[in-house]
Order: C-alpha cells, then sequence, then structure tokens
C-alpha cells in the first residue's frame, strides 16, 4: 500500500520546491466525487427502483458493489501508482470515474446499472491512494498535516452532504433526468480535472516501487466476493446451496491471501498487506472496529433513504433535508474529535459509539410511537455527533499508535475496511430490512435500528481494546 511517509524518506521523488497553487483543490476533486457517490445514490434508490422495475437485491448491489470493487482493487492501487506515476494513474482514475459514471446515468436497465456501478468502484479505487501519496510527495511538515486535514474535512463534507445534493438534484429535474442527474453529474466535473490534472498537479512516482502481487490480489478480491455476494443474493433466492457454499469458502480464501503475504515477506518480496502489522494490538482492533463501524454507516444511510421516501412519503429533497440534521450534528463533533481524541484516546470512540447508538434507539422511540418526521430529529442530531466522533476519533487513535514508517500502510488498510465494511453492512442489514417489509417500512427500519445500536454496542466494547491515550490531567484542589 502506498505510505504517505515514504514520499518523504531518502530515495523517494521528491516534491517541487514550490506546489502549484490548484494542486490540492484538483486532487481533492477527485476525492469529493468518489465520496460523494457512495452516499448520494442512496436518495435516488426510491426513483431509480420505479424507473428501473428494479427488486431490492438491485438496490443492494448499486450500494454494495460499488464498495465491493473499490475494496478488492484499493490494496494494489497503490503500487500502480508508484510504478507508473501517481498523477497518471490519478488522471486514468478520473477519467474511468467519468466514463463508468456516465454508464451509470445512461443505463437501461438494473442489470447495466450495476455493472456500471461495479466498474464504478474499480476506477474510485485508482483515485483515493494516489491522491494520499501525491499529497505525501508534495508537501512536508506543517503543510502536509494542514493537506490532509483538508483532505479529510472534504471526505467528511461529501458524506455527510450526498443526501442533500441527491435531493436537491432530483427536485429541479434538469432536462428530465430525474435520478439520473446523481451519476451525471459526476461527468463534467470529471472532464475538468482530467484537463487540469497536466497543468497543476505535478508528476511523482516511488524510486523504487514494489511489484504488485496479481496473485494476491485476485485471492483478496475472490474472498470478498464469495463472503458479499451471497449476503446480497441468497434472501431473493430462497438460500441455495451455493449461497452456503460460498460463505464456507470466503473465510478460506481469505487464509489463503494472508499465507501468501507471510510467504512473500519472508521471501523478502513486496506484500500488498504486512502480516507483521498485525502483531500491534491497536492494529487489529482498531481494523476491527473500522469494520464495525462502516458496516453500520452505510447501511444506515440505506434504510434510512427508504423509510424516509417510501416510509413515510417524502421526495427527495425533503428527504435529503432530513439527512442535512445528520450533516450539522456530524460536522460539529468532527470539528472537536481530533482534539478530543489526543487526550482521551479511546475514551472518545467509546463515547461517540454509546451517542451514536442513542441516537438509534431515540429514532426507533419515534418510529415506534409513530411520530411525524421532526419526533426523529433528537435521535438525528444524537446519531450524527455520535457518527463525527467515532469516525475522526477512531482513526486519529489508531494512527497515534501506529510507527511512524508504517503510518501510510495503517492508513491504508483503515481506508480498505472501511469499504469492505460498508459492503457487508449493506448486504447484512439489507436482508433484515428488506425481509421485514412485509410488515410495513417503519416495522422494517425498526428492526434494522435495533440491530444498528447492537453493533455499535459491540464497537465500544472492542474499543476497550485500543490504547488508552493519556489520562487527563486532575485539577488541583
Amino acid at each position: 500500500m502506498t505510505d504517505l511517509v515514504t514520499a518523504s524518506r531518502p530515495g523517494a521523488t521528491a516534491g517541487p520546491p514550490a506546489v502549484p497553487r490548484l494542486a490540492l483543490p484538483v486532487l481533492l476533486a477527485g476525492t469529493f466525487l468518489v465520496v460523494l457517490d457512495f452516499f448520494i445514490v442512496n436518495v435516488a434508490l426510491p426513483s431509480l427502483q420505479r424507473d428501473l422495475h428494479a427488486g431490492a437485491d438491485t438496490l443492494e448491489w448499486v450500494v454494495a458493489g460499488y464498495g465491493l470493487t473499490f475494496a478488492a482493487l484499493l490494496l494494489g492501487a497503490g503500487r500502480l501508482g508508484d510504478r507508473f506515476g501517481r498523477r497518471r494513474v490519478y488522471a486514468l482514475g478520473i477519467a474511468l470515474f467519468t466514463a463508468t459514471s456516465a454508464a451509470c446515468g445512461l443505463a437501461t436497465s438494473g442489470a447495466v446499472l450495476v455493472a456500471a456501478r461495479l466498474a464504478q468502484g474499480a476506477a474510485g479505487a485508482l483515485i483515493g491512494p494516489s491522491v494520499l501519496a501525491i499529497i505525501g510527495a508534495l508537501y512536508t511538515g506543517p503543510a502536509r498535516a494542514r493537506a490532509v486535514g483538508t483532505y479529510s474535512t472534504v471526505m467528511g463534507l461529501a458524506a455527510v452532504s450526498g443526501q442533500l445534493i441527491g435531493g436537491v438534484l432530483l427536485r429541479l429535474d434538469v432536462a428530465g433526468l430525474g435520478w439520473r442527474a446523481v451519476f451525471l453529474l459526476n461527468v463534467p466535473i470529471g472532464v475538468v480535472v482530467v484537463a487540469l490534472v497536466p497543468r497543476c498537479v505535478p508528476p511523482s512516482r516511488a524510486a523504487r516501487p514494489g511489484r504488485l502481487d496479481l496473485a494476491g490480489l485476485a485471492l483478496a478480491a475472490v474472498a470478498l466476493t464469495a463472503l458479499v455476494l451471497p449476503l446480497l443474493q441468497g434472501r431473493s433466492a430462497g438460500w441455495p446451496p451455493w449461497t452456503l457454499l460460498s460463505l464456507a469458502a470466503a473465510p478460506v480464501l481469505l487464509v489463503a491471501f494472508l499465507r501468501r503475504q507471510r510467504s512473500l515477506v519472508r521471501a523478502g518480496a513486496d506484500p500488498l498487506l504486512d502480516p507483521r502489522l498485525f502483531r500491534s494490538r491497536a492494529f487489529s482492533v482498531g481494523l476491527l472496529a473500522q469494520l464495525v463501524l462502516w458496516a453500520g454507516q452505510a447501511s444506515y444511510f440505506l434504510v434510512l433513504a427508504l423509510y424516509l421516501q417510501n416510509g413515510r412519503g417524502l421526495d427527495p429533497l425533503r428527504s435529503g433535508l432530513v439527512f442535512t440534521v445528520l450533516a450539522v450534528a456530524y460536522l460539529a463533533a468532527s470539528a472537536q474529535a481530533p482534539k478530543l481524541a489526543a487526550r482521551y484516546g479511546r475514551r472518545v470512540v467509546i463515547a461517540g459509539a454509546a451517542v451514536f447508538a442513542a441516537g438509534h434507539l431515540a429514532a426507533l422511540v419515534a418510529v415506534r410511537q409513530a411520530g411525524p418526521v421532526p419526533a426523529l430529529v433528537p435521535g438525528l442530531l444524537l446519531t450524527g455527533a455520535g457518527m463525527g466522533l467515532c469516525l475522526t476519533a477512531l482513526m486519529a487513535t489508531v494512527l497515534a499508535s501506529a510507527d511512524a514508517q508504517q503510518a501510510g500502510a495503517v492508513s491504508g488498510l483503515l481506508a480498505t475496511v472501511q469499504q469492505v465494511g460498508n459492503a457487508i453492512g449493506v448486504a447484512v442489514i439489507g436482508i433484515v430490512f428488506f425481509g421485514a417489509l412485509d410488515g410495513g417500512y417503519p416495522h422494517a427500519f425498526g428492526l434494522s435500528l435495533g440491530l444498528l445500536a447492537g453493533l455499535l454496542a459491540a464497537l465500544a466494547v472492542l474499543s476497550l481494546g485500543l490504547p488508552p491515550g493519556p489520562r487527563p490531567a486532575r485539577r488541583a484542589g
């Protein structure tokens, strides 16, 4: 995985003395698109379901398929940039992302849309590691810290604003595009970014790029597919034998992948995933906590969007405005989370998980009482605040405990697990939500909220294994 620290060590390509002013905005535009596209689609799901006569499994694939291919290729994408040039791979990723976005927007059936989303996720995997590696090559010291901080802020803004942007697009219904606009929006932006990359982003590559382990990458991709595919298709197919065999094969394939990575380390070769990282308890626990957190994150946005539109009759814009309540609380909490994490360590993650779960339970009470939509606001505020605390503090706590030479590898693997969690969470919560729709949307949403609150309780328990961090200073007297 591309290491941010590597770019500043001897032997790596150094950035130019003066960084072009537009370099960071051009890079962050790609980051914004990739993150936005995961979340903006939620608010368009009911519309595209009606237009394409799509089933529940198609909706799940539209969301989870993007995360699946993104995660499967993310491990090897950084190596491509090291070998062929990070600017070149970033530009290629944006170009492919633009083309696949157009394919999504022009899809004539659910199957075509799912195929385009899978390709779009693969293109997105080329963008993320390239952006981080170029930032590491261009900036040093405080400038790098500011650039990485801006990168994190842009990711958060893209995630929390996606539903509102989607709602506005569907309300405007430009040229009668409807839900297609949430994908076609990427096309003009992508074209501009591709044109600006050669002018604004200096080239960089690793002086000694590692080899890309194609066999290991294939094993990881097949293992993830073996896990997610039956979860997405099993319920609608009646759980035929192949789904159970596939689920049983997933851990076997994962073990084979890890054994291959160990053999590469023993041979002095370059693994996609360095197994020695797992010697750190902070890393192992942090990775599992990241998986649990994101499994609940993406799936929550999915079921909330469907509940608000199909269950409460809100149009996409009003649904997007409801998500804005989450966004405001998220931004307020995430702004304070790094400072709190530096002082209180894992306690912030545990507190965030508790607040997050309390928000789900408050929303569950409002749903059970069949109150008006504003009755959801207290729960949404708690959920957004807990989300902001957890997401930022978990990353900060794990990275703070990592060796400086491993910081880039750790952050890259956390990003990979984030996408895996997205895909698994949508698949698992989708089984509960769509399986309970015979009882109505409030019933299905309520069951999902209960399960999501349980996931957050598991996150709080897992977080006890993270480094405790410094003890708060006691006041004298």
